[in-house]
């Protein structure tokens, strides 16, 4: 069972103006579509330096093995969410966001504006989704299916990757 954190990024969220129907999405889909317990879940403001101290938080001292957070990938002023992850990341993974446009792109042209980032810090998977719950959902379901693997591979527990 892989251990899941889940952090919104959302001024709004964070003041409780807005419920965060995003986190749920992505609390659902994970639960239902991966071996994975969310055990840690946050709404924080839109502050780049909370952002990467709330990834480190939970890939260092907590070490869950998957973060994924939502909100603050798009052209806003406030949107700081890419870069905090580049910053905190050891390795790209930029196939994850690849796929999730890609995805995207088959419903609306505006998946292209979509900064999102993906990356490994230690033994952590962190994967940065929109912020909008049906944008979730559906790049969720397109990179679920290889996150058992990549994960298990990440946490030494698989070694083999030819089929």
């Amino acid at each position: 069972m892989f251990k899941v954190g889940i952090v919104t990024v959302s001024d709004k969220g964070s003041k409780g103006d807005r419920e965060d129907l995003s986190g749920q999405a992505i609390r659902e889909v994970i639960t239902t579509g991966l071996a994975a317990e969310v055990t840690h879940y946050a709404i924080i403001p839109d502050e780049i330096d909370q952002i990467k101290e709330t990834l480190i938080e939970y890939a260092d001292v907590i070490g869950v093995d998957l973060i994924l957070t939502t909100g603050g990938t798009g052209f806003a002023p406030r949107d700081w969410t890419p870069e905090a992850t580049r910053e905190v990341v050891e390795r790209l993974v930029p196939g994850i966001p690849e796929v999730m446009r890609a995805v995207s792109l088959t419903k609306t042209n505006r998946a292209m504006l979509s900064r999102a980032a993906a990356g490994i810090r230690g033994k952590t998977l962190i994967i940065n989704l929109p912020g909008s719950p049906k944008a979730v959902r559906e790049c969720l379901e397109a990179v679920v299916p290889a996150l058992q693997h990549g994960l298990e591979i990440l946490k030494g527990e698989a070694g083999e990757c030819a089929r």
